[in-house]
């Protein structure tokens, strides 16, 4: 009779043992999910970051376009924009960005106030072509955006005294790639829209 009471003990035991483990691996899984999800879009977003920085620091040196900035045959205020978005470019498809072209919505060049916002009329975009890769050349990088109408040309802007400052902000959909992807999905957040943005005062 003792033995058959142990034999019993050790099966409710194991049982209880095997439902403590069904109830705890799913939430350590989600866990691991979530930490290797927000890795991902961590280093996303700060690729994103360092995009806009060299696009802000490409437009706050060059200006006007008096000067190329090593690149040899780019002078003049119609080049600016172009350099300041092949800098981004560069970066956002270089190895292991994170980035993928066709989820970044725009990228925007403008006038920026003392908080780094946007002067209303002021923002040139451009947009992902629709031939990437058969753009032009600028600087070793074949461009993959076209531009829109420009509401600030290069020409206008000023390393004077009081100086203009230049902003340059990207638009990024991170699409979710883990299974949380199918959980998040039911209540449409299956993507997080990512915003970016430097601003730079003008080189004098």
């Amino acid at each position: 009779m003792r033995t058959l009471l142990r034999r019993y003990r050790r099966l409710g035991q194991r049982g209880q043992s095997l439902v403590e483990f069904t109830m705890i691996v799913p939430i350590i899984l989600m866990m691991a999910l979530t930490i290797a999800e927000f890795g991902v879009a961590f280093g996303t977003n700060m690729t994103m970051i360092e995009a806009t920085r060299g696009g802000a620091r490409v437009g706050a040196i060059l200006v006007d376009g008096a000067d190329s900035l090593g690149c040899p045959g780019y002078v003049g205020a119609a080049n600016v924009d172009p350099q300041i978005v092949a800098a981004v470019q560069r970066t956002i498809e270089s190895p292991n960005s994170g980035i993928a072209l066709a989820n970044v919505d725009w990228i925007h060049i403008y006038q920026a106030d003392a908080n780094g916002n946007p002067v209303a009329g002021t923002i040139n975009e451009w947009k992902v072509s629709s031939s990437p890769g058969g753009g032009p050349l600028v600087c070793g990088v074949h461009l993959d955006f076209s531009p829109g109408p420009v509401n600030w040309p290069a020409s206008g802007r000023a390393s004077v005294l009081p100086a203009n400052s230049i902003g340059v902000s990207v638009q990024y959909r991170y699409k979710l790639f883990t299974p949380l992807s199918a959980l998040t999905g039911l209540f449409g957040l299956s993507q997080i829209t990512m915003v970016d943005s430097t601003a730079m005062d003008f080189e004098p």
